[in-house]
């Protein structure tokens, strides 16, 4: 079983960063496509962003392209979504994805709250 377990979210001023992070543990033996969702209240979850395992493939939603860098540390199974220049918009609960030797597990999910 994998365990995906989020970090580094929080309560962030407009045009401030924060970065998040998805560890995973368990019986790893490969993680393929690493991706980013969110989810703000009463609406659908989107992806903001994923990365494919040799890192030369990232994507990201039209919302936050050129504010933010997905990134993945393979030795630790993370990844990093680094936000910077946020915007109240940007205000959800963010979930990571991992495909792990094909299979899909998801992390517990992370507030991100952009608000003076």
């Amino acid at each position: 079983q994998v365990q995906l377990v989020e970090s580094g979210g929080g309560l962030v001023q407009p045009g401030g960063s924060l970065r998040l992070s998805c560890a995973a543990s368990g019986s790893i033996f490969s993680i393929r496509t690493m991706y980013w969702y969110r989810q703000a209240p009463g609406k659908q979850r989107e992806l903001v962003a994923s990365i494919t395992n040799d890192g030369s493939t990232p994507n990201y939603a039209d919302s936050v392209k050129g504010r933010s860098t997905i990134s993945r540390d393979n030795a630790k199974n993370t990844s990093y979504l680094q936000m910077n220049s946020l915007k109240p918009e940007d205000t959800a609960v963010y979930y990571c994805k991992f495909n792990v030797g094909g299979y899909m597990y998801w992390g517990q999910g992370t507030q991100v709250t952009v608000s003076s």
